[in-house]
């Protein structure tokens, strides 16, 4: 049985967008630092360099809090074999049609046009099983740790919508302030270090294992950051601890941002590089929480058509764009002295493509199946939004 649902709230909708857009920035700024990646530039940008870095120290922390939010949202409305088939159909059928519609193909221009392959002949089975799976999930992992924690959301917000006493969730429900909130997730981040450590000292070879990571290392990092999003649901003070803006956590983080890039420039894993990384993401990653929650919901929580066109076009654009910024890297940017001008270049070059690709797309029912999970079609979506645009915008 369905509940009635609660207003809808647009600044998480623009978050949600832009967080996956950024990913296009990202990756074309990847080519130009000093990153090794598939695709580089001759000479790094040290200037590109630290806005890649900072883009990576929180996007994903914050985006997988707003995952956690909607889920759990969905829950609330659904019943639980219903909810888990919605949520998996919006974000197995995507993962699973981008594997041969996007990722193989990816794999064979790398093969064939890039460096990542050259020490194939090489390597035994293992290296080569290995390094195709890291390759054939790609930008696709963020899909496979959504149908992970998915499936454990199953079972794990069924305790929380029935609000079963466990200390974990008390603790959250009475948290008042972003203070006790970093205190957990300092719990949680020095959690993953150790489990990390223990697993560097006696079986190293998973931690470079690409299914491994994929499978368990990235569902343990998100799964904090996923529930206390399904958490700002379900408890309104938490949720209002987020929302409130403070100059405090905004100066916070400026340090850990600094921790964060020397961290990964200079550190070794020897003197706990990854341990130090993930503790450093899992406080920045929340206290950023605080900071995009609070920004966008003053300045961005309102209707608009252009907001609704990107959420739309989000997830398609970004599946698409990871190959358009390989093929900009590879054949165009060896043409470009100026790394910011290839730069800028690369944005019109991903974004235009990316976004052309996507009307082409959005007519074809059977891509747009494949891409978002649900039938629709191109005269259904301008009803609605006709009659979305009749509303009365919500105010800020």
């Amino acid at each position: 049985m369905q509940t009635q649902r609660p207003p809808r709230e647009f600044f998480l909708d623009s978050i949600r967008a832009y967080l996956m857009l950024l990913g296009i920035p990202f990756h074309i700024s990847l080519i130009y630092s000093s990153h090794i990646w598939a695709v580089n530039s001759v000479t790094p940008s040290e200037g590109l360099t630290i806005f890649n870095d900072t883009i990576h120290a929180f996007r994903m922390q914050v985006f997988f809090v707003i995952s956690g939010y909607f889920s759990y949202m969905l829950f609330e409305r659904y019943e639980r074999q219903k909810w888990l088939k919605v949520r998996l159909e919006r974000v197995a059928i995507p993962l699973a049609a981008a594997f041969p519609l996007i990722t193989i193909p990816q794999l064979a221009f790398l093969y064939y046009f890039t460096d990542k392959f050259a020490d194939w002949s090489n390597m035994d089975l293992y290296q080569k099983v290995n390094i195709t799976v890291w390759e054939l999930v790609s930008h696709l992992w963020f899909l496979l740790t959504l149908v992970i924690l998915t499936s454990v959301s199953f079972y794990l917000f069924r305790a929380l919508k029935e609000n079963k006493n466990s200390r974990i969730l008390k603790i959250i429900s009475e948290a008042d302030s972003m203070g006790k909130i970093t205190v957990l997730f300092l719990f949680f981040g020095l959690i993953y270090a150790a489990f990390n450590r223990a697993l560097y000292l006696f079986a190293p070879d998973l931690l470079g294992n690409g299914a491994f990571n994929f499978i368990v290392m990235q569902t343990l990092f998100y799964l904090p950051f996923f529930f206390i999003g399904a958490c700002a649901f379900k408890f309104a003070n938490l949720k209002k601890v987020f929302l409130k803006s403070s100059v405090t956590n905004c100066l916070l983080c400026i340090p850990l941002f600094a921790a964060y890039m020397i961290n990964q420039h200079i550190n070794t894993p020897q003197l706990y590089s990854m341990e130090l990384d993930a503790i450093i993401t899992s406080l920045l990653g929340i206290l950023m929480v605080n900071v995009v929650f609070s920004f966008s919901h003053y300045v961005l929580n309102f209707q608009s058509p252009f907001v609704t066109y990107l959420v739309n076009a989000s997830l398609f654009v970004y599946l698409i764009h990871h190959p358009l910024t390989l093929i900009y890297g590879a054949f165009i940017t060896p043409l470009i002295k100026s790394d910011w001008v290839g730069f800028w270049l690369g944005l019109v070059f991903v974004f235009g493509i990316a976004f052309v690709l996507y009307e082409v797309h959005k007519r074809i029912p059977l891509l747009r199946f494949l891409f978002s999970g649900k039938w629709q079609f191109v005269q259904k979506d301008k009803e609605l939004d006709a009659v979305a645009n009749e509303r009365p915008q919500q105010a800020k």
